[in-house]
């Protein structure tokens, strides 16, 4: 047997690589083993439709840039380029020309609010300041394991030595807001209904519902998008993942694709604690990372001899859920015209850059979830459109670009009979036709399409019952919980084996804090001869 790696991740998805840079840097030896072809997992981006780009997963970049993780690991060097999306959303309005625009700058997106309410920009720019501050606090729990003590102890500190915190945290209405549902919190802090239905939209993209309790800060997280902004990877969100994987590489660490891993188990001999398993090769470690979805780390590849039984059923029992979205790639001739904004001479406006929120109500939006909890598609899906090409010219052949819509609210297992493999194109018309409604230069713009159905998604990228953030984000499956208490700090009961990616903490989205945050355990465990 060879000398074992001192760590070997299994999946080279962005928290994956990220721990594996980490890793190399530190002057660890580090394999990724990916099963696809192509690294990235569901921050990739492919040539579906000869001549355009397409995202695979993930498009907008809302948290990654706001970590120190690009200047950290230097990936300009190897050819990561980030595009500010400003204004970051958009939201169109039926009769009312112009729409509300959210910008970086506070003040910009207050000034958009004022056309349609000028109460409601007032107090668009005090809830921004209060959950601004509150996030900040959040966003450093973010920023390392989670324990109790540690989150307890940062809301302590701000409260202590921050005037403003002070005087938030004295206030159990504060608290009161951030234990309730975005839903209710929208409706009382807000009265217009375009504004209010802005907010529960970008506030559903999470997953849980506008009426779970304690999901308040799932509104007020876009504060921390007013400070750091949103961002799109120039060339395709897989640029992240390919220039991590060069950044991987030039430290000396290896990837193998085309390696999916059956089995993870004890080592034979010698320093290893664990081998890991292909098809056709046993690879030896001192330390493996699982950066694949929890459920099939213990349920699937995971030897049952090393793993409590306990532990199994527990790990069986989390909440996947119904998956709750699917997305549709498109190759268009044209980008889609929003009443009452000024285009420039290649039919691009400032809001082609953004979320575009195709939602006409709250009152639409929650029909859609009810549909969602019967098991049925929805009849009137909400529209979350992307065209990025806008920004970017080199996804799309010139005088062409891609249009990328992710829909809500869409079960991954259908109660009325039918199947997503048969029912795959109607489902995909009817979200083009949300698009067609508000811009109807759109009719006759389709060139070609990938349909990612909640079947495909699973299929594609692993992502058990389409679920993009692996488990739901709720509050007992949040921070400390996350995926369970006994897992929540990377760590897990078998020796050497740690976890990261979206089913620890802080979940999903293209973030890289749970990669760097597993980098920093393990790399600790390995200095001091844990394992």
């Amino acid at each position: 047997m060879s000398a074992p790696y001192d760590n070997i991740i299994i999946g080279a998805g962005h928290n994956g690589l990220i721990c594996a840079c980490y890793l190399a840097k530190a002057g660890r030896r580090v394999l990724v083993l990916e099963r696809r072809p192509v690294v990235g997992g569901a921050v990739c981006t492919e040539e579906i439709v000869p001549g355009y780009k397409f995202d695979v997963g993930s498009s907008a970049h809302i948290m990654f840039r706001s970590t120190p993780i690009m200047e950290e690991l230097g990936l300009a060097a190897h050819g990561l380029e980030y595009i500010e999306m400003d204004p970051w959303a958009f939201h169109p309005i039926a009769g009312q020309p112009g729409g509300i625009s959210f910008y970086r700058d506070l003040e910009k997106t207050c000034a958009s609010i004022a056309v349609v309410s000028p109460r409601d920009a007032d107090a668009y720019r005090d809830f921004i300041a209060r959950f601004g501050e509150i996030n900040e606090g959040v966003f450093e729990t973010f920023m390392r394991p989670p324990t109790p003590g540690g989150i307890f102890g940062t809301i302590f500190k701000r409260n202590l030595f921050k005037p403003l915190s002070r005087r938030l945290w004295s206030s159990l209405d504060t608290a009161r807001q951030l234990m309730t549902s975005y839903g209710r919190l929208i409706e009382e802090t807000f009265e217009s209904e375009a504004v209010r239905t802005a907010l529960f939209w970008l506030a559903a993209q999470s997953g849980p519902s506008p009426d779970e309790i304690a999901t308040g800060d799932l509104v007020g997280w876009q504060a921390m998008i007013h400070k750091h902004g949103a961002w799109r990877a120039k060339g395709g969100s897989g640029a992240l993942t390919q220039a991590l994987a060069r950044c991987l590489e030039s430290m000396g660490g290896e990837i193998i694709t085309d390696a999916p891993v059956t089995r993870i188990t004890s080592g034979s001999a010698g320093r290893a604690r664990l081998e890991v398993q292909t098809a056709d090769r046993a690879f030896f470690a001192r330390s493996v990372t699982a950066a694949c979805h929890v459920q099939t780390t213990f349920l699937n590849l995971l030897d049952p001899a090393l793993c409590p039984s306990d532990l199994r059923h527990r790990v069986s029992h989390l909440r996947v859920g119904n998956g709750f979205g699917m997305i549709v790639r498109h190759a268009v001739s044209e980008l889609p015209h929003y009443e009452g904004q000024p285009l420039n001479d290649q039919g691009i406006s400032p809001v082609h850059g953004s979320l575009q929120l195709l939602c006409p109500s709250r009152a639409y939006l929650r029909h859609a979830y009810l549909d969602y909890q019967r098991g049925e598609p929805p009849r009137d899906p909400a529209v979350l459109a992307m065209t990025f090409s806008a920004l970017d010219p080199t996804l799309a052949p010139p005088g062409k670009h891609v249009l990328f819509t992710w829909a809500q609210y869409h079960p991954y297992a259908l109660s009325n009979g039918e199947d997503w493999d048969a029912i795959a194109e109607r489902e995909a018309d009817k979200i083009y036709e949300v698009v067609c409604r508000y811009a109807p230069n759109m009719r006759g713009a389709l060139i070609d399409r990938y349909i990612q159905t909640p079947l495909e998604i699973e299929r594609k990228l692993g992502l058990l019952r389409a679920n993009v953030m692996h488990l739901e984000m709720s509050l007992d499956q949040m921070f400390f919980f996350r995926p369970l208490p006994e897992l929540s700090t990377y760590r897990t009961p078998i020796p050497g084996l740690y976890l990261t990616g979206a089913s620890t903490h802080p979940g999903g989205g293209v973030f890289g804090a749970s990669g760097r945050n597993t980098a920093q355990v393990v790399n600790q465990d390995l200095h001091r001869r844990k394992i």
